[in-house]
């Protein structure tokens, strides 16, 4: 936390250190929804999620017999819970969220049942009307709209009702507001109607709900307790990095979040040298010729940087696919130099809206640990096992356990069938001869290529998707003519393999912040020991004993403040630091080094060692790249 006392001198530097406000709408999983398709999508796809919807209801009404007058938006289920937008004259307070509980119970206690009916669309649309509820109208004219531009007869209106309260709504529902389990009101933020800025402000309320109490109270300490973890607060708290509103959507590294950086980095460059990788470097700022070769200029333009340059139109690079190709057609490829293995920690541009950023999950500049990998189709299934391979020993280093999805050729694909169906039966056979389980997800590849997905969940049970491999026989082969002479002296198409392992570094470190909850493994932890001298006289020999500890390759640093030791301590332990080493008289004399384990219990038996033994331990303890 900035120092609240600091002169308005110092406010550029208070700004750099101070605790960002951690929004409440970004701990929910709530995308904005703009068709009329949309707008009337309860999301709810099983029996959790109609109760979820359900309970949106109950909140409307509540909200409406509470405050007359309200205009209704709409209120889908999402991922752990609900929301409802309202137009309301006044904001709403905390206070007023327990009044809409309250007055949700009486609802649920009453027990009404949900019923559907069906009107005719003119009658539906006057009902709404009548009702002075503009969103709800303004659906059912898109719908008309829709339905008579495809010359179809437009549908009925379905609205359901429950006690005094009816919605417009495609349903499913519960049977009645009694089957509601236990709920819990969370946050109200600001929206758009239809997540459009220039429309109509609303006010969104979240709430979750769950078949049994234990449920909610577990639910209830994993947002708090993802709070607490939320990796923008952290790390300003561990001095690793820092957001501006000069740079939105652009982490500022600050020295130790560049040394957790460059030890992932390097742990990575490792892994694929010892894989055979290539590394290269390909520009950022790149011709929108190479756009409109590879598709992404139709498929990707409105997510560009788009810049003039003496009249041509150039971009940031969003993603390195189409660069490497320039590389591999610099000369004449020969059957014999495939596999070509071509490895880039790119800098990439997106323009994501502003509404979109979220500390280093979300970001418009990143550097992704990206691969390009050109194989003969008889290389294919062995590369793509060796990637799988590679996934499992760096996940490893953290404890994570993959996760495997198969997604197929989408609506938008580009490029002839028979060439998705090859890929897709190539990246099949790959991973049933791996014998890993997997899930097919249909119809969710890129436009130019199948693809495997990788998942994990992290310390606190929430789903992130990380890695990716995709076997591209038609973006890059085809539409940058690539090939390669085989046996026979005759061209032939290799086979493309887009692969990232962490993904956008930017996006890896920050869950790896929120899993650890910043407490790292010693191995990438920015800073690995702390020598905390006991008093001056001890300074000198705790930075010899640095050096030492330097020498064997670990991340060290001397505790010199005037505080006592045991706020120094807890300074060290406040940082997250894995070890402390305390140095006092008979350690000094002695060359030794009494060593302190972060979160050890009070009664854990304290371990002293030789300076060089002490060293050996944990640099040992580093290089098995172990959460332990």
């Amino acid at each position: 936390m900035a120092d609240d006392k600091a002169p308005a001198a110092d406010a550029a530097a208070a700004d750099a250190v101070a605790e960002p406000e951690i929004e409440e709408e970004t701990l929910f999983d709530a995308p904005e929804r703009g068709s009329a398709d949309e707008l009337l999508d309860a999301g709810a796809h099983d029996e959790l999620d109609a109760m979820r919807h359900s309970t949106a209801h109950v909140m409307a009404e509540a909200v409406l017999d509470l405050y007359p007058g309200t205009q209704l938006g709409i209120g889908p289920a999402i991922a752990d819970g609900f929301y409802y937008d309202f137009k309301l004259d006044r904001p709403l307070t905390p206070a007023d969220l327990a009044k809409i509980e309250a007055r949700m119970a009486a609802s649920i206690a009453a027990d009404h049942p949900f019923v559907r009916r069906e009107l005719p669309p003119e009658e539906g649309r006057a009902f709404f009307e009548e009702r002075a509820q503009p969103f709800k109208v303004e659906i059912l004219d898109d719908l008309a709209a829709k339905a008579k531009a495809s010359g179809s007869p437009m549908p009925p209106t379905s609205i359901y009702e429950h006690g005094p309260f009816v919605d417009l709504c495609k349903g499913p529902h519960v049977a009645s507001t009694g089957k509601v389990g236990p709920f819990k009101l969370l946050a109200v933020s600001g929206a758009y109607w239809r997540g459009d800025q220039t429309r109509p402000a609303l006010q969104r309320i979240y709430g979750t709900v769950w078949p049994t109490q234990e449920e909610l109270d577990a639910y209830l300490w994993r947002r708090a307790e993802a709070k607490k973890r939320d990796h923008r607060r952290l790390g300003v708290q561990l001095d690793l990095y820092s957001f501006h509103d000069v740079s939105p959507g652009s982490a500022f590294w600050h020295p130790k979040g560049q040394l957790l950086w460059r030890t992932l980095e390097a742990a990575m460059r490792e892994l694929q040298a010892r894989n055979g990788y290539d590394e290269v470097s390909t520009p950022i700022l790149v011709s929108h010729r190479v756009w409109q070769q590879s598709g992404h200029w139709d498929h990707y333009r409105d997510n560009m940087f788009i810049l003039d340059i003496e009249g041509q139109p150039f971009s940031l690079k969003p993603m390195n696919c189409p660069e490497s190709t320039f590389i591999y057609r610099s000369r004449l490829r020969s059957y014999r130099d495939l596999p070509l293995r071509y490895a880039e920690f790119g800098r990439l541009h997106r323009n994501e809206l502003s509404g979109a950023l979220s500390g280093l999950t979300r970001v418009r500049q990143f550097i992704q640990d990206d691969a390009h990998i050109y194989v003969r189709p008889d290389q294919l299934q062995d590369e793509i096992t060796g990637l799988l391979g590679m996934i499992r020993e760096s996940y490893g280093w953290f404890g994570l356990e993959p996760r495997y999805t198969f997604a197929t050729r989408p609506d938008d694909a580009i490029g002839d069938p028979a060439l998705w169906d090859r890929a897709e039966a190539y990246i099949k056979g790959a991973l049933d001869a791996a014998g890993v389980p997997y899930r097919v997800l249909p119809k969710d590849g890129t436009f130019y290529a199948p693809k495997i997905d990788i998942y994990i969940d992290d310390a606190l049970g929430r789903e992130w998707q990380l890695a990716t491999i995709q076997a591209d026989l038609t973006m890059l082969p085809e539409r940058f003519d690539l090939t390669y002479i085989d046996e026979e002296g005759k061209p032939q198409r290799p086979i493309a393999i887009h692969r990232a392992i962490y993904g956008s570094l930017e996006r890896f470190i920050g869950i790896l912040v929120e899993h650890f909850a910043g407490a790292f493994p010693l191995w990438v932890a920015p800073v690995q020991a702390v020598v905390i001298p006991i008093a001056d006289r001890h300074v000198d020999a705790a930075r010899e004993l640095v050096g030492v500890l330097a020498g064997r390759g670990l991340r060290a640093e001397v505790d010199d403040s005037s505080n006592r030791m045991q706020y120094k301590i807890r300074t060290a332990q406040e940082q997250k630091v894995p070890y402390m080493v305390v140095l006092g008289d008979r350690e000094v004399e002695a060359r030794e080094g009494t060593l302190r384990r972060r979160g050890a219990a009070k009664d854990e038996p304290q371990v002293t060692l030789g300076w060089d033994a002490l060293a050996d331990r944990l640099a040992a303890e580093s290089e098995r790249r172990t959460v332990a």
